[in-house]
């Protein structure tokens, strides 16, 4: 199944420069793993050393947040959006 993946500036250094790749998976899980095997260190840019979520990146399926689906087990199905996005904070007091 194929899967649309928009990433921002730190994992486009990793994907050779563009904003949106191809991969494959079951499960956003799934998806990450044939990321790593085509991208060498795209994992460790998007999950800590026990393989969770880094805390400061988002990942979205279709624009809804992982987080409250079912986290890195959130299944994917053809045709769908994933974008990784670093979290933002800040403004001013």
């Amino acid at each position: 199944m194929a899967v649309e993946v928009r990433v921002t500036a730190v994992l486009q250094r990793v994907v050779g420069g563009v904003k949106s790749i191809k991969g494959s998976g079951d499960t956003v899980q799934g998806l990450l793993e044939n990321l790593e095997s085509s991208y060498p260190g795209f994992k460790e840019q998007v999950l800590n050393g026990e393989g969770q979520l880094h805390r400061f990146v988002n990942i979205y399926k279709n624009d809804e947040d992982i987080r409250y689906l079912g986290q890195l087990n959130t299944p994917l199905a053809d045709g769908d959006v994933v974008s990784i996005l670093p979290a933002l904070a800040g403004g001013s007091r």
